[in-house]
C-alpha cells in the first residue's frame, strides 16, 4: 500500500480530511517521484547486465550450484534462476516506486521461504544470490541512487534469512 493511500484510509477511517502534516507528507513524496522513477528507469536499462555480474557472483561463491546435481545445472536450471532474479530486480523497483516495502512484501516475501525448501533450493542460496543482485545493482547506480535502493534489497534479505 502506498503512503498516499494509508493516509487517505486513515483519514477516512476517521471520517476526516488529511490533516496539514499528512499532506505535507503527501507534497514531500511526490517530490521524490521523479527520482524514484529515474532510478527505476536506470536498473530496467541495466537489468541484463545487473542479472548477468549477479549470476557471476553467486557461481564464485557457490560453484556447486551450477555443477552436476546443483540447483542451477544445466541451461533450463539456470535459466530459472536467471528469470528469477529478473523478478526480484522488478519487486525491488515496484517497493521503490511505492516508496514502501509493503508492495514486496504482499508481493513477493510471504510464502517465500516455504517455497524454496519446498523446492529444494536452499535458503542460504537465495540470501546470497539477492545479495549478489544487491551489489551488482548498486554498482550501476550513484551513491545517493544506492541509498534510496538499499533498504529494499535489505529487507527481501532479512525476511528470507529470518
Amino acid at each position: 500500500m502506498s503512503l498516499v493511500t494509508q493516509i487517505l484510509l486513515n483519514a477516512d477511517d476517521e471520517l476526516r480530511y488529511p490533516t496539514s502534516g499528512e499532506l505535507e507528507t503527501i507534497k514531500s513524496f511526490l517530490k521524490t517521484g521523479n527520482k524514484r522513477i529515474s532510478i527505476i528507469n536506470n536498473i530496467a536499462q541495466n537489468e541484463k547486465k545487473i542479472i548477468e555480474q549477479a549470476s557471476k557472483q553467486l557461481w564464485q561463491v557457490h560453484p556447486e550450484y551450477i555443477s552436476p546435481g546443483g540447483n542451477a545445472y544445466g541451461a533450463r536450471q539456470r535459466s530459472l534462476c536467471l528469470r528469477d532474479y529478473g523478478w526480484y530486480l522488478r519487486l525491488v523497483t515496484y517497493g521503490i516506486l511505492a516508496g514502501d516495502q509493503r508492495p514486496i512484501e504482499k508481493i513477493g516475501i510471504i510464502g517465500v521461504r516455504e517455497m524454496y525448501n519446498s523446492l529444494g533450493v536452499p535458503v542460504i542460496g537465495m540470501v546470497d544470490s539477492i545479495t549478489a543482485l544487491k551489489n551488482s545493482t548498486l554498482s550501476v547506480l550513484s551513491p545517493e541512487d544506492s541509498e534510496e535502493v538499499k533498504p529494499y534489497f535489505d529487507y527481501i534479505i532479512q525476511a528470507m534469512a529470518a
